[in-house]
């Protein structure tokens, strides 16, 4: 197993805990546990593995990952009662995912090989699809568009700075741990002390 392709793993294991807790959240039956896990897990690698042109997509070629997520729908669905507050475990297990996911999406570009805007691209959208998949079908406000959240801005700056030290190193081991590190510290600043940019304001007012 490649490097690139653990990281997809990891990521589907843990966009799958956050599918099935939103799930959760809504009440939803088993069915419903396996589905939203399967939705977010795949999601953002599926439209990767399309615009890519990979021939099959990831989880179409390696049922695996399906088993993978249904196996963590199946955890959550026994265990989630237990959590203190379900939103607050969703909030950060989707920070490390986000981290994990757009590492992975910039590895597998990287090994087609691809040019780096597409390495830059494909790793934000690894990283944020899934999970406004997850949050949109789930009717939740998507994470990836609340105001005064660092998200997409986490992706992108991880998959740059994955780019960045690999052109400088030549290390694919340097570059996954630098995309992880940057793209999980700007999420978890965001969280924990509002981190975030200026956002556009109109002038004049819109009424």
């Amino acid at each position: 197993m490649s490097l690139a392709q653990f990281l997809d793993f990891a990521s589907v294991f843990v966009f799958a805990l956050t599918g099935a807790l939103v799930a959760s959240r809504a009440q939803l039956d088993f069915i419903g546990f396996l589905f939203f896990a399967c939705l977010t897990a795949i999601g953002g690698g599926t439209v990767r593995d399309l615009v890519l042109d990979r021939g099959a997509v990831f989880w179409v070629q390696n049922p695996a990952y399906v088993g993978l997520a249904c196996t963590a729908a199946v955890i959550v669905y026994f265990l989630a009662h237990r959590l203190e507050s379900r939103y607050r475990a969703i909030i950060w297990l989707d920070a490390l995912a986000l981290a994990v996911a757009v590492t992975a999406g910039a590895e597998i570009a990287r090994e087609l090989p691809a040019s780096w805007p597409v390495i830059l691209m494909m790793g934000v959208t690894t990283g944020c699809l899934g999970g406004l998949m997850r949050d949109v079908v789930g009717n939740e406000v998507p994470l990836v568009l609340k105001q005064g959240e660092l998200y997409v801005t986490a992706a992108f700056a991880g998959a740059l700075g994955n780019v960045v030290v690999f052109s400088l190193t030549g290390s694919e081991f340097l570059a996954v741990i630098a995309c992880v590190a940057i793209t999980l510290a700007l999420r978890a600043g965001s969280i924990l002390f509002g981190w975030s940019l200026p956002t556009y304001r109109s002038f004049p007012p819109r009424q």
